[in-house]
């Protein structure tokens, strides 16, 4: 057994106002995580790019760290304008600031702007070892659209996704306070209605950009296809607890949010998405995302709905569940 790093005395609210302690980490963790010592990427060197997203203005490049094992991924954002920061005080307008002309035509003038560098920051998510999973969910690659029946899911998307899927350790780490413990906003400690309510890594902290996420704390329920009436009580508790959250914490009312689930989810455990209305988050699209609002009066009409309705989602390419689902209708047409 590893021993144990020095105890840690961060402690958060729950949602009933107390408050409870981080637990502890294990040196090994400490010792072999990347995240404990990076300041800068002097040390990355670039391999590819696997994506860039000029609509989103991302970019996602492919590498290893200098004296590393393992590849990894950097995923750099250009954040959107915090409202705080278009004052007079904030400092964006002003001599820190320097414009260079582009062209200018009678009243018309563009120029780039080079604001300070406190106001001008890219978000980056830094994966590393990255697995092959993580390179091809990050990478370019033609997408299709899948008519998932309840037959389709049990013979075919089940055995794979519980075969293939991503490690959910670090939802572990969340729900059990080794990690991202003062990043938790709001958490319930019911073994079976309870959560934890966190930021989502694609988070840049404003408000305009709002994106959570509320981790179960209940294991076993993998996605949306696992939802029946026995559940009920833990969504209403999620919606009801998160949202009272949010208003107090933000300012923003139920009806501001959007809250919703991924068909097929990223990770398989069940997690629930709360979103600043006004904010065209990522994967809000039609072919993924379900409101909750309509996933708790489905089941309330049909306690085992999700069990027996078609559900579509999308596929990439490279995914090896892409392959076995062709290769099923290629033996079926045979």
């Amino acid at each position: 057994m590893a021993t144990m790093a020095t105890d840690l005395t961060t402690t958060h609210l729950l949602c009933d106002g107390s408050r409870i302690k981080k637990q502890k980490l294990d040196d090994d963790h400490e010792v072999n995580n990347i995240h404990q010592k990076l300041k800068n990427l002097s040390d990355f060197k670039v391999d590819k790019i696997l994506h860039n997203n000029t609509s989103r203005k991302t970019v996602c490049v492919q590498g290893s760290f200098k004296e590393l094992d393992g590849p990894a991924i950097v995923l750099l954002e250009k954040t959107a304008f915090q409202e705080e920061h278009v004052t007079n005080e904030s400092g964006l307008f002003s001599e820190k600031g320097v414009l260079a002309k582009t062209f200018d035509n009678d009243i018309y003038g563009n120029y780039d702007f080079f604001p300070a560098i406190e106001l001008n920051s890219i978000k980056t998510t830094v994966i590393h070892p990255a697995t092959e999973k993580h390179i091809e969910k990050y990478s370019r690659q033609n997408l299709y659209l899948i008519e998932e029946t309840p037959d389709i899911y049990n013979k075919i998307v089940l055995p794979h996704i519980t075969a293939e899927q991503f490690d959910v350790q670090w939802v572990f780490n969340i729900l059990e306070h080794k990690a991202e413990t003062d990043r938790i906003i709001c958490e319930d400690t019911d073994p079976e209605i309870g959560f934890v309510l966190v930021p989502d890594l694609k988070w840049n902290g404003s408000v305009e950009t709002l994106y959570l996420l509320a981790l179960i704390k209940k294991r076993g329920i993998k996605s949306l296809r696992d939802l029946k009436q026995e559940h009920l009580p833990l969504l209403r508790n999620i919606k009801q607890k998160c949202t009272e959250a949010i208003k107090s914490k933000y300012g923003l009312d139920t009806t501001q949010l959007r809250i919703y689930l991924h068909y097929q989810p990223s990770f398989y455990h069940l997690h629930i998405h709360f979103t600043y209305l006004r904010h065209e988050a990522p994967g809000i699209t039609t072919e993924r995302a379900h409101l909750l609002a309509n996933i708790i009066s489905n089941i309330e009409l049909l306690p085992d709905y999700y069990q027996k309705v078609t559900i579509p989602f999308v596929v990439r390419e490279s995914d090896k569940l892409y392959e076995k689902l062709k290769d099923s209708a290629t033996s079926q047409e045979n």
